[in-house]
């Protein structure tokens, strides 16, 4: 008989390579060609098994999803040791990157998250979670400005950001990071 230890161990194991063929999926074939029989086939288990440890393919994309996410902040404790170009440079670096699971995350907050309540939430709090973060940044640059004019700044950079994905999105040949660059230099010229 198994020990609880070695089914614990075994679980962890399966987790992992169903996330692992979730995130491959993704990035080879996109979200709606993910299918739940394609995930099992590729991670080597049956459906039973799959539904021992996630409720549904969303809850395995969007377990990917946040792992993916959470890359992406160069301070994950919040310690409040980075700055603006750091956070601008780990989103670039999470774009760039992670091609694959950039399209699928851009592709999931502009269209799922506008009819699935549970994603648009969480798409909510993660983007309010950047601006936050940008915010401190701003502020640890500019102590005397203001948490609203950090905020807006915030919110005009990552605005600024996302739109130069959009076009690295539509135009493969796109140099996001020279653009980005500019940006960063535009900001800093400002002040």
């Amino acid at each position: 008989m198994m020990s609880i230890m070695a089914r614990y161990k075994v679980g962890i194991q399966t987790r992992s390579r169903i996330l692992a063929a979730t995130q491959d999926l993704l990035a080879e074939v996109g979200f709606e060609a993910t299918t739940l029989k394609a995930i099992c086939d590729r991670a080597g288990i049956q459906s039973g098994s799959f539904y021992n440890l996630f409720r549904s393919k969303d809850e395995a994309v969007l377990s990917v999803l946040r792992e993916a996410i959470a890359t992406v902040d160069p301070d994950p404790a919040g310690e409040g040791s980075d700055s603006i170009h750091d956070l601008v440079y780990a989103y670039v670096d999470f774009i760039t990157g992670n091609t694959g699971m950039a399209r699928v995350y851009l592709q999931l907050a502009a269209t799922a998250a506008t009819t699935d309540e549970r994603l648009r939430a969480r798409v909510v709090r993660h983007h309010q979670h950047r601006i936050r973060r940008f915010s401190e940044a701003i502020q640890r640059g500019d102590p005397d400005l203001s948490i609203y004019d950090a905020s807006y700044r915030a919110q005009m950079l990552i605005a600024s950001l996302n739109g130069l994905v959009l076009e690295w999105t539509i135009l493969p040949d796109f140099d996001f990071r020279k653009y980005a660059d500019a940006l960063i230099a535009e900001r800093a010229a400002q002040g």
